[in-house]
């Protein structure tokens, strides 16, 4: 699932080529709004909340403009062509199109499709806790949803968006290596939470403009402490890097530590542990 960084440069790429643009075709492939079109609107900008892209047109009645939400979920994306250029994927994966005089803009197998008016946006995102790269960011609200309840895994905590939005698997096991934290501690024996969110932050805040996100400050190969590394040896201590499947079955994810860096009590019951 593409973390918060990539759907923020997905997000600002939209913008670039749809704001301040008339639409000429609004396509929706989805049963629920087959039949919206708002052909004739303008973009007035495309933004990332958390891992959501909402698109914001305007309209002409006294109820305000339009939101179409979107997430990526595994396997969305969003592409942008010239008029005219031949798409880069199969029409049966399309979900979403707008349209302009010089651009088009295709989301294929997007996990999300909804359009809800802008001054109900609050319906498809307002559960989100603060976004790591948006205007809203506060580590002191952040840090406080993480310890509201206790006794949930630091590693699951991070991944829920409702604490704070816009970290997954990769950065959660990255941060908590940066920190020394076992992804198994319990969220209230976390000694500092404002020290973690502010370092996930800073951490996402600097991978933002790079398509190849790094974490050890190389841009080559060795670009992660952790993630993706089952077996091999950690950077710090030489310790064999591990992995299992963490989270409840609905949301099961795979997490990475070194056990010496990272030191505390390992799952007991996880279907595969590394």
């Amino acid at each position: 699932m593409p973390e918060g960084d990539t759907v923020w440069r997905t997000a600002r790429s939209l913008h670039e080529v749809l704001a301040g643009q008339e639409l000429t075709r609004f396509d929706l492939r989805v049963p629920r709004h087959a039949t919206a079109d708002l052909a004739g609107r303008t973009v007035l900008e495309v933004v990332s909340r958390g891992k959501h892209i909402l698109h914001r047109i305007s309209d002409d009645d006294d109820r305000g403009g339009w939101t179409l939400q979107t997430h990526l979920k595994m396997d969305g994306s969003w592409h942008r062509y010239r008029r005219g250029t031949r798409w880069q994927r199969p029409e049966h994966t399309v979900r979403a199109v707008l349209e302009t005089e010089q651009w088009q803009t295709v989301g294929y197998l997007l996990g999300v499709v909804d359009l809800v008016r802008t001054v109900d946006e609050g319906t498809v995102v307002g559960h989100l806790g603060p976004d790591l790269l948006g205007p809203d960011w506060d580590a002191g609200i952040a840090a406080a949803n993480l310890a509201r309840e206790p006794a949930t895994p630091i590693g699951m905590a991070l991944l829920d968006q409702r604490n704070l939005a816009g970290l997954g698997t990769i950065y959660r096991a990255e941060v908590c290596f940066l920190r020394g934290l076992s992804p198994f501690l319990p969220a209230g024996e976390v000694d500092d939470p404002r020290a973690l969110v502010v370092l996930a932050r800073r951490v996402i805040g600097a991978n933002r403009d790079r398509v190849e996100r790094t974490f050890t400050g190389s841009l080559l190969k060795d670009r992660y402490w952790v993630y993706g590394r089952e077996h091999e040896p950690c950077r710090r201590c030489g310790t064999a890097i591990r992995k299992a499947e963490f989270g409840p079955l609905t949301m099961e994810r795979i997490v990475y530590w070194c056990p010496v860096c990272q030191p505390g009590d390992e799952p007991t019951s996880s279907p595969t542990v590394g």
